[in-house]
């Protein structure tokens, strides 16, 4: 079993046992052809570690912040947020949602599926990016093992969790103006 095999096996058995432990139930996988209808709308393709989260292990509904949404909303909210004033980058997808405006972002265009963290709250499109982790993989390890930043009682996280960013020093993306 390879290292990604790995971690898809322990996002899955994290995942089951949270939702068990919560009596609630998991999202669906992704449904067979849900993967390039989104890849149809978004006009490329999905990073592959992203597109076996929701083929293996769910449709969304799990994961940092609120969960990683369904790809649907993904692609939606993608296309949305490319026809807004706000200067959205190509190629960056809004996958988990953080509340107060904030997501967790995968770089479809970056080999190795960079997260970047989009906050809108200081107003500039040019302040609102961050690199959150140099790759997908990385990011669900510290999600996995309680080091991330949004892992309550993470010594990297934020002190009021994921909506205080005061204290995080996170180094803005310098891709941001390329992008857009």
């Amino acid at each position: 079993m390879d290292r990604t095999e790995q971690l898809l096996e322990q996002v899955a058995d994290r995942v089951r046992n949270s939702a068990r432990a919560q009596g609630e139930c998991l999202p669906a996988p992704l449904e067979a052809g849900a993967r390039t209808e989104a890849e149809r709308i978004l006009g490329f393709p999905l990073p592959p570690l992203l597109a076996a989260l929701h083929r293996r292990v769910g449709d969304g509904g799990f994961g940092p912040g609120y969960g990683l949404l369904p790809l649907r909303q993904v692609a939606e909210e993608y296309g949305r947020m490319r026809s807004s004033a706000w200067r959205w980058p190509e190629g960056v997808l809004p996958v988990a949602d953080f509340g107060c405006g904030m997501y967790a972002c995968v770089d479809s265009r970056s080999e190795t599926a960079q997260v970047l963290l989009f906050d809108p709250n200081p107003g500039d499109p040019e302040l609102a990016w961050y690199l959150d982790s140099p790759s997908l993989a990385d990011w669900l390890r510290h999600w996995l093992d309680g080091t991330a930043w949004h892992c309550e009682g993470s010594e990297e996280g934020a002190e009021g969790g994921p909506d205080d960013l005061d204290g995080l020093d996170l180094a803005p993306w310098a891709e941001f103006r390329s992008r857009i």
